[in-house]
């Protein structure tokens, strides 16, 4: 059986190489003589899979993404093919969720706020959203969701907000799929009109799909003057960026909000799950057999918790700030894709072990997502 796999998919080999021959590829330079003779193609969300792609192979099988997002993955055409695809739902929800609490906490430090005060609008209640709902809530932070269609879900007790409620807190996170048929398209949810309603004072956190808002009508609005701060992992058309609107930034990273060592390596073990389970053998493998330990494993807090303590965990696990930096630095000598291919190991909260003085009986630490 020949498994091709996105060169950036952690554990590939690992998880994979008793399951057939392995051959890795570059994720956005794929084309289709070079998967000819696929039998499985795993990818990430760089790589369109679609009938151009696949027109010289008669031999696919199967199709996995790595990601949680699909808007790449033709599903039509592979159903046509009868060609099965599986996807990695929730995966790296958890790493996104670190990563907007970290540019939250920098912030904060930056302006001096307390961020106990803010209203959060989580736009988008799946795994993602969810995610930070629960990490919110650990903090005590007041929030609402925004999400029509789980509003429609009657196994769904939560309380959903209208986008309008969403958009008037003082944080919006955006975490939707990327959709443009239907009454709930996401695709420029906030274009000009919706952008033209946010105050000086509101931080907009982007980190699901470039194209959920319209970059070049965010670019006119800050060059006009908007004081509105702007945290943005994704951007439209990547890689080739609106680099116009960098300078306009608080925070700025390619694409790497969900790019921890676990985030990523989960939609690696999802996939191999789902291929045992196509051939129909018993998985021997778990990412806990190849994680590696991390530099700081444990510590322990001698204190009450607070905001500065907030602070000091949080980056020290995961400080935004070195990939903003990066971004910055390389974005244009060595672009988008680079980046993101030589990202450096980060590791998410559960990684590290919170100990707990006794005479202390605050758990937000592990109610965040700090190991025990």
């Amino acid at each position: 059986m020949n498994i091709f796999y996105d060169e950036n998919m952690p554990f590939a080999k690992e998880f994979f190489a008793d399951l057939g021959t392995l051959t890795a590829f570059s994720g956005r330079s794929l084309v289709a003589k070079e998967v000819a003779n696929a039998n499985v193609m795993l990818v990430r969300s760089i790589t369109k899979v679609n009938k151009a792609l696949l027109e010289n192979n008669n031999a696919l099988s199967f199709v996995g993404t790595a990601t949680i997002g699909v808007d790449h993955i033709d599903q039509n055409y592979l159903v046509e093919r009868n060609v099965n695809f599986h996807s990695a739902p929730g995966c790296n929800a958890v790493s996104v969720a670190e990563y907007v609490l970290s540019a939250m906490v920098v912030l904060a430090e930056r302006y001096l706020f307390n961020l106990s005060n803010l209203t959060v609008g989580i736009v988008g209640g799946g795994n993602t959203g969810t995610r930070l709902s629960e990490k919110l809530t650990a903090l005590n932070i007041k929030h609402v969701i925004c999400d029509p269609l789980q509003a429609e879900n009657p196994n769904d007790n939560r309380e959903f907000s209208t986008l309008e409620q969403a958009l008037a807190c003082d944080v919006i996170s955006l975490h939707v799929p990327l959709t443009r048929e239907g009454q709930h398209a996401t695709y420029h949810l906030l274009d000009a009109d919706r952008l033209a309603i946010l105050s000086h004072n509101q931080i907009l956190i982007n980190a699901c799909r470039g194209e959920v808002v319209d970059n070049k009508a965010l670019l006119k609005m800050k060059q006009q003057g908007h004081g509105v701060k702007l945290v943005l992992d994704v951007w439209e058309n990547e890689p080739a960026i609106l680099t116009e609107l960098i300078e306009h930034c608080e925070i700025t990273t390619a694409h790497i909000a969900g790019y921890s060592l676990e985030g990523k390596a989960r939609g690696t073990e999802i996939l191999y799950r789902a291929l045992c389970q196509q051939l129909d053998i018993l998985p021997k493998k778990q990412l806990a057999d190849f994680l590696p330990i991390p530099a700081i494993s444990a510590i322990e807090i001698n204190q009450d918790f607070d905001e500065i303590l907030l602070n000091q965990l949080v980056k020290m696990v995961y400080d935004v700030r070195r990939d903003d930096a990066i971004f910055r630095q390389q974005i244009n000598t060595q672009g988008f894709d680079h980046i993101r291919k030589t990202y450096p190991t980060r590791r998410e909260f559960s990684s590290v072990t919170v100990n707990l003085n006794n005479v202390l009986s605050s758990d937000v630490p592990h109610r965040l997502g700090f190991n025990k």
